[in-house]
């Protein structure tokens, strides 16, 4: 189904589904309260948009540009958002806003270098080579994450809730982990990185 978007408009309360926005230009938009449902966005631009209360369900988002755009408030579910660059985002007009959440997401090949993103939720995800160094990430949830190959220095953990994610590589003198939660077997990889070694225990008596 297709939708002509017109520059400068602004949608409350719309329900897209199974729109194909395949590298659209948006320019100054405004989405409040919508929900997008099985939509294409491939190699979408997003200029100066705003994007508040919204959800994005099993849709594609891969590669899209978010120049100087916010999102506010946003649920993401079992979509995919891969290669995004989310410094590019106006972040400042989200400063006291609830940061995105990710459920059953792919987030893959992403970047979120220095923003501060304490509370943030991506459970349950593929974050496969993210780039998560020098961001505030405290009282973060990532339950069931997979992080093969993400990035982590200088990253504020504290509190951060890591139980049953993998896959994750983190260097515990280069970041905050404070309270970080955290699940056996894969907290075991915290401590390869110390200079200590580890045997077996001998549980044999006598």
């Amino acid at each position: 189904m297709g939708f002509i978007i017109n520059e400068g408009s602004v949608y409350t309360n719309e329900v897209f589904e199974s729109a194909d926005f395949e590298q659209t230009e948006f320019i100054s938009n405004e989405f409040h309260d919508c929900s997008f449902t099985k939509c294409s966005f491939p190699g979408t631009i997003f200029i100066r948009c705003r994007f508040v209360s919204c959800a994005f369900l099993q849709c594609d988002l891969s590669l899209v540009q978010i120049e100087e755009s916010s999102f506010s408030d946003i649920r993401f579910e079992e979509s995919k958002i891969v290669g995004v660059n989310w410094t590019k985002a106006d972040w400042g007009r989200m400063k006291f806003s609830k940061p995105p959440s990710f459920l059953r997401c792919d987030i893959s090949h992403s970047t979120f270098i220095g923003l501060a993103l304490g509370g943030l939720e991506l459970k349950e995800s593929k974050a496969i080579n993210v780039d998560f160094r020098d961001a505030n990430l405290e009282k973060a949830n990532f339950e069931g994450t997979d992080f093969a190959e993400s990035l982590f220095g200088k990253t504020n953990l504290r509190k951060a809730d890591l139980s049953e994610a993998i896959n994750y590589y983190i260097v515990p003198e280069e970041n905050d982990l404070k309270g970080a939660k955290f699940s056996l077997p894969e907290a075991m990889s915290l401590l390869y990185n110390l200079d200590i070694d580890l045997v077996e225990r001998d549980t044999q008596m006598g």
